[in-house]
């Protein structure tokens, strides 16, 4: 069965059962949206999710820049999202990789929030310096479509669907610190949408 199928499963499974699991947040999503071109490596961390009631309106990028030969390239390392409740924040994050450097938050203009997303992934090569994911888009609740300042290898692969709602957590794959051997950090990204 493929992870993600697993993971909705799992979910819908606790939803209905795993009451005891309303503290963590997980009961304030109604489904799971993902994109098909996240990297191979790594494992899903935990979950993230907005307080009650607040809304994803932005987002902020960990990035290593780029290292040149002979160096281990990265790319995007962590994922942010920016929770809004009227002029009250709160910033969520789930597991990120050790290299790079946050970048400021990108917003959605007009106190939209964030509705859908699609991940730069560059494909695998052996040998090879992979870096799976590279960078990130968002497209907000009026259309408008933001761009994280990530890194440009590798291709947008299609939008994930639509949270009618807007969004309100996520749950990054990141491959750990490997030693002496390729690292690709953050791998792919799980959205939560909001139930209300």
């Amino acid at each position: 069965m493929e992870q993600g199928i697993g993971a909705k499963l799992l979910l819908l499974l606790c939803a209905a059962q795993c009451r005891h699991l309303r503290a963590d947040g997980l009961s304030d999503h109604t489904s799971v949206i993902e994109v098909t071109n996240g990297g191979p490596w790594g494992d899903w961390a935990w979950p993230e999710m907005c307080p009650e009631g607040y809304f994803a309106s932005g987002f902020s990028l960990k990035v290593e820049p780029a290292q040149g030969i002979p160096g281990d390239d990265t790319a995007l390392n962590g994922i942010r999202l920016h929770c809004t409740l009227g002029d009250v924040q709160h910033v969520i994050e789930s597991k990120s990789a050790r290299w790079g450097v946050w970048s400021e938050p990108i917003w959605c203009p007009n106190r939209g929030f964030l509705v859908a997303f699609a991940l730069r992934v560059e494909t695998a090569v052996t040998p090879g310096d992979n870096t799976a994911a590279n960078n990130l888009r968002f497209r907000c609740s009026d259309g408008t479509e933001l761009e994280g300042l990530g890194l440009s290898w590798g291709e947008f692969g299609e939008w994930s669907d639509a949270c009618a709602k807007g969004v309100c957590g996520l749950q990054t794959k990141i491959e750990g610190p490997r030693g002496l051997r390729d690292d690709t950090a953050l791998n792919d990204l799980r959205l939560f949408c909001c139930r209300t």
